[in-house]
């Protein structure tokens, strides 16, 4: 039984990650986001109160699975079908891109094709829920923007399955014909399943569906799915998300989709906040100070050059000018399957553990700055037609809400007057602010 010195530390974890994530979706980011800053606050480089990693590294792992399947339940390979050329041209380029940049960075640091090929992957996936969250908060989610970057974000979900069964053949350098064999017959089952179930109606599984409507048996069943799944895939050499996804991607598109889905979710959404914990968990603030340049060099590469490969491949596609630089924005971070990536490498010996942490860390921070990046370049997109030389109208424009948020936040948490003589009131943010809203459009965000 537990004790209260035991019941304690797990009550002030999962207080933590709540008010993180709260507090994180009061200034409209994804709640993914506040727990990793609580993993951070609660883990060695912070305040050191959760000890037992290991236990919360299975947990984490178990909580990947059911993401996986989750993610193939929720897939709507009907709606898929109308912009699946887009979609999967444009994933197929992003990896191309991606790869050939990180390959000319490989052949600079004489990095092996291994690591080449992890950090490539890595780079061409982007945050689903990220993604979601930033189409919703600018009203873009039923739009066409929005239709076809959700398309794109299915397209990279449904690439990761293939990406990790790459990486195992690349690590063992087993380049053998059966090696290629095997990823070629889960390839062809994977596009072959969708296939089947996008030209048919749902699929009615007989003994399954014994279990429909019973609020105590359907999560359990969607439990013994998953993992069943799962341990299969791993027993026959795939790799157990291989095999969780599948299982929802079939379940997904029988009768039993939405009673499952219903009762699943809350399970999944409590294992997804302990993934997200443990990875914050694992940033290294001693590690970020040794890499700092290293790690702004990603960040840059992360943001800017995932827009301009986006860009590129949107107008070589002919898409509008203000829909491709708005899905390249919001598109340019590094997705939580970096992670799942990263212990693949970790566990094949592609990278180290100390690298392992900085693609940790490169993730955590994108995920955080990506919404501030997104607004700040359609800001100062839409006032590009003003001509301004100033670096503090530069400044105002693209982070002036962001400024005017923090300092008023500030005030009030502190409940203290700032008094300033008139030389120094003039410099005061929310002034300067007032004088270029006059100046600025209406629909300027």
């Amino acid at each position: 039984m537990l004790t209260s010195h035991e019941l304690l530390p797990l009550t002030i974890v999962v207080l933590v990650a709540l008010l993180c994530g709260v507090f994180l979706t009061r200034l409209k980011q994804p709640a993914v986001v506040g727990y990793i800053i609580a993993g951070f606050v609660l883990g060695p480089s912070g305040f050191g109160l959760v000890e037992n990693e290991a236990s919360i590294g299975l947990l984490a792992e178990l909580g990947v699975l059911l993401l996986l399947f989750v993610i193939g339940m929720e897939l709507s390979l009907r709606a898929f079908r109308q912009i699946w050329k887009i979609a999967v041209t444009t994933v197929a380029l992003q990896t191309a891109g991606a790869t050939s940049l990180v390959w000319l960075i490989g052949q600079w640091q004489g990095w092996p094709v291994a690591a080449v090929a992890l950090l490539a992957f890595v780079l061409a996936l982007s945050s689903t829920a990220v993604a979601v969250k930033m189409l919703e908060d600018i009203d873009e989610l039923r739009t066409r923007t929005g239709q076809i970057t959700v398309g794109i974000l299915i397209a990279q979900d449904l690439a990761v399955v293939p990406m990790i069964l790459l990486l195992d053949v690349v690590a063992d350098g087993a380049f053998s014909i059966f090696a290629i064999g095997r990823i070629m017959l889960s390839i062809g089952f994977l596009l072959a399943l969708i296939i089947f179930l996008s030209r048919r109606q749902r699929l009615s599984i007989p003994l399954l569906s014994r279990t429909q409507g019973h609020r105590d048996l359907t999560p359990l069943l969607g439990l013994v799915c998953c993992f069943s799944a799962a341990a299969v895939s791993g027993l026959i050499g795939l790799s157990p998300a291989y095999g969780a996804f599948l299982a929802g991607l079939t379940i997904g598109n029988s009768n039993l989709r939405v009673g499952m889905l219903d009762m699943v979710m809350p399970i999944q959404s409590v294992l997804m906040m302990v993934f997200f914990l443990s990875v914050g968990l694992l940033i290294d603030v001693a590690l970020i100070w040794e890499n700092l340049g290293l790690i702004i060099l990603m960040l840059l590469i992360v943001t800017v050059g995932k827009t301009a490969i986006n860009l590129s491949i949107f107008a070589a596609l002919r898409q509008p000018w203000a829909q491709a630089l708005l899905s390249a924005l919001i598109l340019a971070q590094v997705g939580e399957f970096s992670f799942l990536l990263g212990n693949v490498g970790l566990q094949k010996g592609i990278i180290s553990g100390d690298e392992f942490r900085i693609i940790l860390s490169v993730t955590a921070l994108s995920l955080i700055i990506s919404p501030l990046y997104m607004n700040a370049i359609r800001r100062l997109h839409r006032a590009a037609r003003y001509q301004h030389a100033s670096i503090r109208y530069v400044f105002l424009v693209a982070f002036g809400r962001e400024a005017d948020w923090a300092r008023l936040a500030f005030r009030k948490i502190a409940s203290v007057r700032i008094y300033a003589p008139n030389g120094v009131k003039r410099l005061f943010i929310p002034l300067v602010i007032k004088r270029l809203r006059r100046r600025r459009p209406r629909n300027s965000d």
